[in-house]
């Protein structure tokens, strides 16, 4: 029964389940579906695809999260920046029929269903921390501009597009004569309420004297107003006949069970994006599931959490949605309103259902400008230029590689940008691993402890020298090492014993054993010998199986303070004393 619930999650917390979470859980649900219809609705809109494909991606997805998923506080769901890449991935497709827009979308959702899984199931959840999360930040920075600047052509009422920021801002200025006014004053009126509603609605109720809860029960209701009152009002002035862009018909009812696409020509063209899909939302998942779950002292299973958004991209892909993924914004409401168990999003997603099979009619007199605003103010909140400040504060190789990322996904797309920030954040890591740190250590007077002579006040010999290394060798850095020893050892004759202190080195490959073998000879040549201190039980462990230990011209010591005792006189090891000391 354990093992088995360890696949299935909802085994473990179900098994406790009671009233009073189920009426906490139901708040919450209740808070989130209302936040969730307007922006399934317009993140469809932005992945270029019919607005009903947003709600029923909101459906069986959250059902599927809270069977296999982890987190007792993610809501799973369409999001903005894996929309703009949904939409990026089928604008490549170059289809205009709509019928095959959504089989390429439901296809590029069963595609990263089954990545996901494949890489749940292998266990590779890890994966994400070899994505450098200011890169990452950054992306999500760009990708915010490019989405807001992308949905200013439903706020003016005008037919511009584009991938790049570039585009999307010449085609726009050169369609700005074409304006339509009434749906301009529309978005402009509706941007406006939806800022005052995220940063004053609150505050206001609560000066009121209503309840903190209700307040903001109210506040998260904002947008379902704006698509209210848009709605009603484009009705009642008949807006459509004025140019005004409408929703028209959303067809009533729950999502239809279909069946992707099995092209193998197709799944060839959108397996690429799909993988940056699968990656870039699994990142921004884990990240808010992490976060949420180190609130309330509770802890995730990134593996598994791999395999409950498979599931949910499966599920989205059989039932008339496109790739879904953990969504920051309204996982935070939900965590906030109060949800205990991933049944929250069970009962959000009966909530959405309930939407789709009654609500649907009142919205074909929806502006498109109000989903573009919606957008918008949702998207605007991503945008944190903060982090080149930071990163340039902090480190400037972190820098260039989030200011890269941001240029080169305004100027040349999404998923060039992504593309970008997965190749730098690996660049990133061999660069700085390439050019470990390494300190020549002196012993602290009156102490055992070895610190950096360049940083302390420390004592040192003319015939030794002890060089630190902080970084596990290996086959990017073994050179980098092997010219620091060499280059230290040329301009000083007196040296008679050089010792690598290995306190921090984890691993030693097979190219930085070559490397050390290739050390130990040239020093062995100028009459130096090498020794090593601190040597960790795995790294040793391999060392012992191969003959460097044989041909080392010194000894292994424990510490670096038996090092120093052993050849502070400057004596020298015979034959007979080489190999281990103090082990």
């Amino acid at each position: 029964m354990q093992r088995l619930a360890r696949f299935f999650p909802i085994l473990q917390w179900g098994k406790s389940y009671t009233w009073d979470t189920a009426m906490s859980d139901g708040m919450a649900a209740l808070i989130v579906t209302i936040m969730l219809i307007p922006q399934s609705l317009a993140y469809a809109l932005l992945a270029g695809l019919p607005p009903e494909m947003g709600l029923y991606a909101s459906i069986l997805p959250l059902v599927a999260y809270a069977i296999f998923g982890t987190s007792r506080a993610l809501a799973v769901g369409p999001v903005a920046v894996v929309s703009l890449m949904t939409a990026a991935a089928i604008g490549k497709l170059g289809l205009t029929d709509p019928a095959q827009i959504a089989l390429a979308a439901g296809t590029l959702a069963l595609l990263s269903g089954a990545i996901l899984l494949a890489m749940g199931i292998l266990r590779l959840g890890q994966l994400a921390n070899f994505l450098s999360h200011p890169v990452i930040a950054g992306f999500i920075t760009a990708s915010g501009l490019l989405i807001a600047a992308s949905q200013l052509r439903h706020i003016f009422g005008v037919d511009a597009h584009g991938h790049t920021l570039v585009d999307i801002a010449t085609t726009l200025v050169a369609h700005l004569p074409d304006t339509n006014p009434i749906t301009l004053a529309l978005g402009a009126a509706t941007l406006a309420f939806l800022f005052w509603v995220r940063k004053g609605l609150k505050p206001a109720l609560l000066s009121l004297g209503l309840r903190p809860r209700l307040a903001d029960l109210l506040a998260k209701a904002g947008p379902v107003a704006a698509v209210a009152a848009t709605a009603l009002t484009a009705y009642a002035l008949d807006l459509g006949a004025s140019g005004v862009a409408l929703v028209g018909a959303v067809p009533s009812g729950l999502p239809p069970l279909t069946l992707p696409s099995l092209d193998p020509m197709l799944w060839q063209q959108l397996f690429l994006s799909a993988l940056l899909i699968s990656i870039i939302g699994f990142v921004e998942s884990v990240s808010v599931a992490q976060t949420l779950a180190a609130k309330k002292r509770q802890r995730i299973d990134p593996d598994q959490e791999l395999i409950g958004l498979g599931a949910s991209n499966a599920a989205a892909a059989l039932s008339g949605g496109y790739p879904v993924t953990g969504g920051f914004a309204r996982s935070v409401v939900n965590f906030d309103a109060g949800a205990e168990t991933p049944a929250a999003g069970a009962l959000t997603a009966i909530g959405i259902a309930l939407a789709a099979l009654f609500l649907t009619p009142l919205l074909t007199y929806l502006p498109t400008a109000t989903l573009a605003a919606t957008i918008i103010v949702a998207v605007l909140s991503l945008v944190d230029f903060s982090i080149l400040g930071r990163a340039w504060s902090y480190s400037k190789i972190d820098f260039s590689a989030v200011a890269a990322t941001i240029v080169l996904t305004l100027g040349f797309g999404v998923e060039v940008g992504v593309s970008a920030g997965v190749l730098l954040s690996i660049a990133l890591h061999l660069y700085k691993t390439s050019r470990p740190h390494v300190a020549e250590v002196g012993l602290v007077p009156g102490t055992q402890h070895f610190r950096n002579i360049l940083r302390h006040k420390v004592d040192t010999r003319p015939h030794l020298v002890t060089l630190r290394v902080d970084e596990s060798l290996y086959f990017a850095n073994a050179r980098f090492l092997e010219d620091l020893v060499l280059n230290r050892v040329a301009k000083d004759k007196a040296l008679r014993h050089v010792v690598l202190m290995f306190p921090a080195v984890n691993e030693v490959d097979m190219s930085a054993l070559e490397t050390l073998e290739e050390i130990n000879r040239r020093l062995d040549d100028l009459g130096i010998r090498l020794h090593l201190s601190e040597v960790k039980g795995p790294v040793m462990d391999r060392l012992k199986r191969s003959h460097f230990l044989d041909a080392l011209t010194g000894k292994v010591f424990l510490s670096q303070y038996d090092a120093w005792r052993a050849l502070e006189g400057g004596a020298t090891a015979g034959p007979d004393q080489k190999g281990l000391a103090a082990q």
